[in-house]
C-alpha cells in the first residue's frame, strides 16, 4: 500500500527455518503468481501484495519481501508471517505490515481464502471509479454477475472499523473492487486467485474499450446473465485447474528462476 513505508518489521538474523514439502510447493506457486502478474504489468513498483496460507500452519501466511519488485520474487525470499504481519522465524527480509492489513482481515474472515490478491491494476481501478462498477457487457464480466462487491475509498490506512466494513461488504463473494484504489480477489488455491484476477481484469478492460466507442450497447437479460454465470461456475470446483499448468509452462519458458 503506497504511503505505508514505516510499518516494517526487520529481522537481522538470516538463519533459514526448515520448510516442509507442502510449504515449498505453495512458495513456488505463489512466486509464479507474482511473476505472472509482473508479465501482465499488474504490479505497482514495490507495492501491493499476494498472500497465501501456509499448509498445516493455521494463522501463518506467505508474503512478498517489501522493497522487491514482483519480478524479483522467488520461492525462497517469500516471508512467513502471522495474522498481524509479524515475521515468523528468522528472515533477512522486510514486510509491509500496513499493506498486509487488507489480506489479514480477509484471511481471518474467510477460511476458504487460501490466496488473497490485492492489486492496483489500471483497468480495475478505472472501473471501480465508475459509479455503476462492472457491467454485464462481456462473457468475462458475466463470471462476476452478482458475484462482486464494492468498498468505498476511505484513505491509505485501513483501520479496524474499516476492515469490518470491507469484510461485511465482501461477504462470501470471490471479488471486490476497492473504489478509487484497486482490486481484490479470493481464491481457494493460488491458481484460482490468478485466473479470477485475469478474468476480472479482462472484463474491466473490455468495458473501458466499450466506453471509448459511440455505438449502442447490447446487454444480456438478467435471465441470460445468471444462466451464463452458473455455466461458468460449473460444479463449483476451484477454477484454474487446467489453466495453471499451461501458465507455468509459459513462465518456465521465459524464466524459471521463480522456483528457487
Amino acid at each position: 500500500m503506497i504511503g505505508a513505508r514505516f510499518t516494517i518489521w526487520i529481522s537481522m538474523n538470516a538463519t533459514p527455518s526448515p520448510i516442509s514439502s507442502p510449504e515449498w510447493q505453495v512458495r513456488k506457486d505463489l512466486a509464479a503468481c507474482y511473476r505472472l502478474c509482473a508479465l501482465k504489468q499488474w504490479d505497482d513498483l514495490i507495492y501491493t501484495h499476494i498472500s497465501a496460507s501456509v499448509p498445516g500452519e493455521p494463522g501463518h501466511f506467505l508474503l512478498n519481501p517489501f522493497g522487491y519488485r514482483f519480478d524479483e520474487v522467488c520461492a525462497s525470499n517469500l516471508v512467513k508471517i502471522d495474522a498481524r504481519g509479524n515475521i515468523v522465524g528468522d528472515s533477512p527480509y522486510q514486510v509491509n505490515v500496513s499493506g498486509f492489513a487488507i489480506h489479514g482481515a480477509v484471511h481471518a474472515a474467510r477460511a476458504d481464502a487460501m490466496c488473497v490478491m490485492h492489486l492496483h491494476n489500471t483497468h480495475a481501478v478505472a472501473i471501480g471509479i465508475q459509479a455503476d462498477g462492472l457491467l454485464p457487457l462481456s462473457q468475462h464480466a458475466l463470471r462476476f454477475y452478482e458475484q462482486i462487491a464494492y468498498h468505498d475509498y476511505e484513505g491509505l490506512a485501513l483501520t479496524p472499523t474499516e476492515q469490518h466494513r470491507m469484510i461485511e461488504r465482501l461477504g462470501q463473494l470471490p471479488a471486490m473492487l476497492l473504489r478509487n484504489h484497486g482490486s481484490l480477489v479470493c481464491g481457494r488455491t493460488i491458481a484460482e486467485a490468478y485466473v479470477l484476477m485475469d478474468t476480472l481484469d479482462k472484463a474491466c478492460e473490455i468495458q473501458l474499450k466499450m466506453n471509448s466507442g459511440r455505438g449502442r450497447l447490447t446487454m444480456p437479460s438478467q435471465e441470460i446473465c445468471r444462466k451464463t454465470r452458473d455455466q461458468l461456475l460449473g460444479d463449483g470446483s476451484p477454477e484454474g485447474l487446467l489453466e495453471w499448468p499451461a501458465l507455468l509452462r509459459k513462465l518456465n519458458a521465459i524464466d524459471p528462476s521463480y522456483q528457487h
